[in-house]
């Protein structure tokens, strides 16, 4: 294992100012308040997931390093200062025939007063661990892990990737988890049990477009309206459930006047509070992974996906070939409900109007792959 990070005052100090948010990067974390890059943490090493367990001092890092591996970082005084967990590190057991390559996803459940948050992290190779002691230690999900498509899933771009936890508020045995590629699949029993939610997902990448299971999700988030209405960015196209998943219908209409340029791109972003509102950068293909036309847009949609409007005010349009990855977009869920995000060349731009202007709120960072705004 790497050594720890030692203390340092300026991480906590600033998650005081107007927007704190933190950026995993290839070459380690940094927290940026007010347009600052503190950092970095873990110098060197990728970050490529990050959470607040509670608005507070308690913070979690996904951490790999070329030398020592991928583990769990745990910091109990807003990021002043960071440890190894003492307990049962993130790995799989012994009779499996897996090494854990990266931690993907950091995802807090608060079951209510007076029990631990419980924190889910999802896996390279594609699997999800559970840990009730506030990420000092964890454990594999069998049933996941043991399902019978597993051995099926092929691994995508960036390997073989669990990559999104989306629970339910109002049912807490629900989990629902992306994997690239093998598709959407959720648990209506805390996880004992799973099963593919991907009717009406295409994965034009097979002879069969529209299989059970083998598509390449890209990310999922859950709508303001309610917790069973989800949208979900795929390799190809944009997509929206009205029931947990159970069935999806494409919303992107790429191509189409007031559609989306093109049906590819990672993230996807549900506003915290608006109805039917959703954001998404896209690319211009899975070939030249870049903003269509060499234009920083955001594509923004208030009624469900039946249109959406570039929002371009503060962002570049000429010559910006940027990229946004699956987890380094982000929605702040306090007022204003800022939206974050930050590219492959270390640029990061928020908006504190719903995404009709924006500006530049850092710059030169390393290629940033997580971005969480901080409570």
């Amino acid at each position: 294992m790497p050594p720890s990070s030692g203390p340092r005052a300026g991480f906590r100090a600033r998650v005081t100012d107007h927007l704190a948010v933190a950026v995993g990067t290839t070459k380690g974390l940094f927290l940026v308040s007010d347009g600052v890059p503190d950092g970095p943490w873990f110098k060197g090493q990728e970050v490529p997931a990050f959470t607040q367990v509670e608005p507070g001092e308690l913070y979690l890092a996904a951490t790999t390093d070329p030398r020592y591996g991928t583990s769990i970082q745990v910091s109990e005084d807003g990021g002043g200062s960071w440890r190894t967990p003492s307990g049962r590190p993130i790995a799989f057991p012994d009779d499996t025939p897996a090494t854990l390559e990266r931690v993907w996803q950091l995802h807090v459940i608060h079951p209510g007063a007076g029990v631990k948050p419980i924190v889910l992290a999802g896996t390279d190779p594609a699997a999800l661990f559970v840990s009730r002691d506030l990420g000092e230690s964890f454990s594999l999900i069998r049933p996941l892990w043991d399902h019978p498509h597993r051995e099926r899933w092929e691994p995508g771009g960036g390997g073989l990737a669990l990559h999104t936890i989306v629970t339910h508020p109002e049912r807490p045995g629900r989990i629902t988890v992306g994997v690239s590629t093998g598709g959407v699949y959720r648990s209506d029993d805390s996880g004992a049990t799973w099963e593919p939610k991907n009717d009406g997902i295409a994965a034009t990448h097979l002879p069969d477009p529209h299989p059970a299971f083998g598509q390449c999700v890209h990310k999922i988030a859950t709508d303001a309206e309610s917790p069973d209405v989800l949208w979900l960015q795929n390799h190809g196209g944009v997509y929206r459930s009205t029931d947990a998943g159970d069935h999806w219908t494409d919303v992107g209409r790429a191509g189409e006047v007031g559609g989306l340029p093109s049906d590819f791109g990672f993230p996807i972003v549900a506003h915290p509070t608006a109805p039917r509102t959703a954001y998404v950068f896209p690319l211009e293909s899975a070939d030249y992974r870049c903003s269509p036309g060499a234009a920083c847009r955001v594509y923004r949609t208030e009624d469900g996906g039946a249109s959406w409007e570039p929002l371009t005010s503060g962002l570049p349009q000429v010559a910006a070939h940027l990229t946004v990855l699956r987890d380094a977009f982000d929605a702040g869920e306090n007022p204003p409900y800022p939206l974050v995000f930050g590219t492959r060349t270390g640029q990061i731009y928020a908006s504190g109007d719903s995404g009709g202007t924006w500006r530049l709120f850092a710059d030169h960072l390393p290629p940033i792959l997580c971005v969480r705004v901080l409570a």
